[in-house]
C-alpha cells in the first residue's frame, strides 16, 4: 500500500502562518495541504486569554477565520506538487453550483487536482447565521449528485430534488485534463458513510477512532461503493489525525495538560465520554463538535466543563507520545486500512517550544510513514 501524508491548517489568524505551514508541507514532500472552513472558531473567545493559551498574545480573538477559497487561491502558486484541499465545507452555506465553480477554478491554478471536502455542516457555522440546518444528510446527498453532474460536463443540467433545483443550468468552467476536483466526504455515521461509498472519491472522517472502529466504518464505505457498482478500492481512505508529539512519551503526556488540548475533550460527544465511564458536562445527548455553539458558552460554563474533563478522554482525542510512539500508532491506523493520514499539529497549541518541535516532527513522521509503506511494497 502506498501511503500519502497530508498536513492540516485551521485557517485562523494570519495568512502568513498558513503560508509557512504550506512551505513545511512542500519541503517535507507531503502530498496534501488541507485548510478548515469555519465562520467562528471551535474555541470560545470568552476564555481566549493568556491563561488559556500563549497564542492569545498575538491573536486577540480566536474568531479571525479566513475564507478557504480565497486562501487556497492565494496559496496555489506556492503549492507546486502539493495537493490543496478544503476540509470540509458544506452545501448549506454554499450552493453546490458555487462549490463546483470554486473547485473547478482552483483546478486551473494548481498542479494537482484539488480536493473538495464536503460535510453535513457544524451548527456553529449555520445556526448563528440563520442558515438552514435541517435534513443535513439529505442536503449533502443532493449536493453530491449535483457536483458529479457539474464535474462531468458543462450541461445544461436539470435536477429536481427536495432541497435543490437545476433548470438547464450551465457549468462552462471545466477542469483541465487530469485535474477534475476530487470529492472527499467528511462522514462519521452510517448514512454518511454509505454516501461516501456511493458518490465520493475519498473518505475523510473527522473523528479520531481506534483502528478496529476505523476498519469497521471503512468496510461500510466500501460495501456501499460495491453496491453502487463502483470500485471500493478507488476511494481514498483518509482521516484527520491530531498529534501531540514531544521528545519523550512523558513530555507528550505533560502537553496534554495544556488547556487548549484539554478542551478537545469537549469536542467529543457524550457517547465517547460514556465509553470511558464518564458523563459529558454538556449533556447525555450531546453529539460533539458538530453541535457545539462556542459563542453561547460563558466563562463559567467553560470552567465547569474543563474541570470535569478526565485525562483518559483527552488522551483519546489525539495520538500522543514521542515521535516513535506517534509513528507506531499511526501505523496501526494504516494497518486498519487508512491510506492518507492528515496530520493535525495539535501540540503546537501548548507552547511556542512545542509548536516548533511539532512542525519539525511533521517531516520526520511523513518520511517514516512513506519508508514503511515502500518497504512493505518491496517485500
Amino acid at each position: 500500500m502506498s501511503v500519502k501524508v497530508g498536513l492540516v491548517w485551521d485557517a485562523v489568524g494570519e495568512i502568513e502562518a498558513g503560508r509557512g505551514l504550506l512551505e513545511v508541507a512542500r519541503a517535507a514532500g507531503l502530498d496534501t495541504f488541507l485548510v478548515f472552513d469555519h465562520l467562528m472558531n471551535v474555541f470560545p473567545r470568552q476564555v481566549w486569554d493568556s491563561d488559556f493559551t500563549y497564542m492569545a498574545a498575538g491573536m486577540p480573538t480566536p474568531d479571525r477565520c479566513l475564507d478557504f477559497a480565497t486562501v487556497l487561491g492565494n496559496f496555489a502558486p506556492q503549492a507546486g506538487p502539493v495537493r490543496l484541499a478544503i476540509g470540509v465545507t458544506d452545501p448549506n452555506r454554499r450552493h453546490p453550483a458555487v462549490l463546483a465553480q470554486t473547485a473547478l477554478t482552483l483546478a486551473h491554478l494548481t498542479e494537482q487536482a484539488p480536493v473538495l471536502g464536503i460535510g453535513a455542516g457544524a451548527l456553529e457555522n449555520l445556526q448563528p447565521y440563520g442558515v438552514p440546518h435541517d435534513h443535513q444528510v439529505g442536503r449533502v446527498e443532493e449536493a453530491l449528485q449535483m457536483l458529479r453532474m457539474f464535474f462531468d460536463g458543462e450541461g445544461p443540467h436539470d435536477f429536481r430534488g427536495r432541497f435543490f433545483t437545476l433548470d438547464k443550468a450551465l457549468m462552462g468552467m471545466q477542469a483541465p485534463e487530469g485535474r477534475t476536483p476530487r470529492i472527499w466526504l467528511g462522514a462519521n455515521r452510517n448514512r454518511m458513510l454509505k454516501l461516501a461509498g456511493r458518490y465520493a472519491d475519498g473518505w475523510l472522517p473527522s473523528e479520531l477512532m481506534a483502528p478496529e472502529e476505523y476498519a469497521r466504518r471503512l468496510a461500510v464505505v466500501r460495501a456501499s461503493a460495491a453496491e453502487a457498482g463502483r470500485d471500493p478500492g478507488g476511494i481514498v481512505a483518509a482521516g484527520g489525525v491530531p498529534v501531540v508529539v514531544a521528545e519523550t512519551d512523558a513530555a507528550a503526556e505533560e502537553l496534554l495538560r495544556a488547556k487548549p488540548i484539554r478542551f478537545l475533550a469537549l469536542h467529543a460527544g457524550a457517547e465517547a465520554w460514556r465509553r470511558h465511564g464518564w458523563d459529558h458536562p454538556f449533556g447525555a445527548d450531546y453529539r460533539g463538535l458538530v453541535e457545539l455553539l462556542p459563542h453561547l458558552l460563558t466563562r463559567d460554563d467553560v470552567d465547569r466543563a474543563m474541570a470535569a474533563v478526565p485525562d483518559e478522554v483527552v488522551a483519546a482525542q489525539v495520538i500522543a507520545g514521542s515521535r516513535e510512539t506517534v509513528l507506531k500508532r499511526i501505523n496501526e491506523l494504516l494497518d486498519a486500512g487508512m491510506q492518507h493520514p492528515m496530520l493535525i499539529p495539535a501540540s503546537a497549541m501548548a507552547s511556542p517550544e512545542a509548536a516548533q518541535y511539532t512542525v519539525e516532527s511533521i517531516g520526520w513522521l511523513a518520511a517514516q510513514l512513506r519508508a514503511g509503506s515502500a518497504a512493505e511494497v518491496a517485500s
